[in-house]
């Protein structure tokens, strides 16, 4: 497992994650890209515990999801499974285990802010954290045909991953609306969605 760890994971963060994995029986998969989540916990019938978070993830992103699913294992065993799934004993659990990480041998100096005002309120998802995710994605194998939508000129035309075409629209505080062209329905998107433009 450590071998396998030390492709997806920063070299420093790897014999704390081991140990992490150990402590808690965590039977770890690491799996294909899914577009609708980084990472997964479940408890299996047995009583063990699986995990699974998506090999194309950077080290960076796939530590944070790592420690995210352990800190459901973790709070669900301490606080019982009638807990909420990203509530204030999750929250206290991930910032728990997170802490040894935000540090400058394994996080790069320009991250280590942002992941540390992150970790004040840890959210569900660290893709709602715009400038984090942002911070983040510079780390990512990106590909040539990829654009944020906060990138996007209003007016232009774009498909998302499940191949459904949108026309952005305005900003709304922090999102923006973007009206789906087959539907004229009208969806917010996080400023850091990725998204594919056909026309701008």
């Amino acid at each position: 497992m450590q071998k396998t760890l030390e492709k997806y994971l920063p070299e420093r963060a790897v014999p704390l994650c081991m140990e992490l994995i150990k402590a808690n029986s965590v039977n770890l998969k690491i799996v294909d890209q899914r577009v609708t989540r980084h990472g997964d916990y479940s408890r299996l019938p047995n009583g063990s515990h699986k995990i699974t978070v998506n090999a194309s993830l950077n080290k960076y992103r796939f530590l944070m999801t790592l420690v995210h699913e352990i800190a459901h294992l973790v709070a669900f065993e301490k606080y019982g499974r009638l807990i909420k799934p990203h509530g204030l004993e999750w929250k206290r659990t991930f910032q728990t285990l997170m802490l040894p990480f935000i540090r400058p041998e394994v996080y790069p100096p320009k991250v280590l802010p942002l992941i540390a005002n992150h970790f004040r309120n840890p959210s569900a998802s660290s893709d709602t954290d715009a400038k984090l995710s942002l911070a983040l994605k510079n780390y990512d194998v990106q590909s040539k045909d990829t654009n944020y939508v906060f990138e996007l000129p209003i007016g232009s035309i774009f498909r998302i991953h499940n191949g459904r075409i949108f026309k952005k629209l305005n900003k709304k505080v922090k999102r923006y609306e973007c009206a789906e062209l087959a539907t004229g329905k009208v969806y917010l998107f996080q400023p850091n969605a990725e998204v594919e433009l056909i026309k701008d």
